[in-house]
């Protein structure tokens, strides 16, 4: 709810400052009165705009606002009752009734305000560019992303995706950003822009599996059959893993030693860190059992070395 509550407020305050720019830059402009149509253009373009229309305006922003925060808290509710594979797309289709609704709001704003002939409609559309251009150009930037983010579909809700060094689950799609919850219980908020300057990295891309790898580090001499085969059957014996995937294990071998890197999908990409303590565990136990020999002090300090 506290979430919800800050981006009705940002986004409120934004629609009305939006607004109130506009009109006033449809307001005569003193270095235009000698012209003689000049106080007949806002006659022209506005409507007679009344107490009542206000308040029609208003309660059409609290009603979109509301109508979002009650779609996005039932699909939230709804998603976590649902088969687990339609789990994503019922989360997935929140962003498309946000823009939907305000698509709405806005056009009955328009519609309230404005006088919607032809030559107005052109003349409106060039006035909002002047206006975004001057006072909202971040965040016309930030929503001319979002919208093509939505068709483009590098991220969507569910998705675990890395921006800026920030990782986590996309658990927000707003009209300015996204917000990420990372493995540390963060919420970070990024706007959409940034997909015009960063490298985004989606882990599942509206899947429900994320590939995990997992790595262990050995000495030159441990046995590698034994080592790939409890890797194996960690992976295959673990409650979280999906079987239906591959598995698979890759071996490097560096200045200090071997590392094997095991490569496999949890069911639930949210349970992505529970699996991989269990893999760890599963393996460390086994490791222990065969007395499998990690590097040693001196070998550790050759991989910190080759990790600088």
């Amino acid at each position: 709810m506290r979430q919800f509550m800050g981006q009705f407020t940002g986004q409120f305050t934004v629609v009305w400052r939006f607004l109130a720019g506009l009109v006033l830059s449809l307001s005569p402009v003193p270095v235009l009165a000698q012209e003689d149509n000049s106080d007949e253009l806002p006659n022209q373009i506005l409507t007679n705009i009344t107490t009542q229309k206000i308040l029609y305006g208003i309660l059409a922003v609290l009603v979109a606002y509301g109508s979002i925060y009650i779609i996005q808290a039932i699909a939230n509710w709804i998603s976590e009752r649902v088969p687990r594979r339609f789990r994503l797309i019922t989360k997935q289709s929140i962003p498309f009734w946000k823009a939907l609704i305000l698509l709405v709001m806005g056009f009955y704003l328009a519609n309230l305000f404005f006088k919607l002939s032809e030559s107005n409609v052109v003349a409106v559309t060039g006035t909002i560019a002047v206006a975004l251009g001057f006072a909202f150009k971040d965040y016309a930037s930030s929503v001319i992303a979002g919208v093509i983010a939505l068709f483009e579909a590098p991220y969507r809700v569910g998705d675990r995706v890395t921006i800026s060094e920030h990782y986590g689950e996309v658990v927000s799609y707003g009209l300015r950003a996204i917000q990420i919850q990372t493995p540390d219980d963060n919420l970070i908020t990024i706007p959409h822009n940034k997909t015009w300057t960063e490298a985004i990295s989606n882990a599942n891309s509206g899947e429900l599996e994320a590939q995990v790898a997992t790595n262990f580090y050995f000495s030159h001499d441990v046995d590698v059959e034994t080592v790939m085969t409890i890797l194996y059957q960690a992976a295959y014996s673990s409650k979280y893993t999906q079987l239906k995937l591959p598995i698979v294990v890759v071996i490097q071998e560096k200045i200090w030693g071997t590392q094997f890197k095991l490569r496999s999908y949890p069911i639930d990409a949210r349970d992505e860190f529970i699996y991989k303590t269990d893999l760890i565990r599963r393996a460390k136990a086994a490791f222990a059992y065969e007395k499998i020999s990690y590097p040693s002090l001196m070998q550790l300090g050759l991989m910190e070395e080759d990790e600088d």
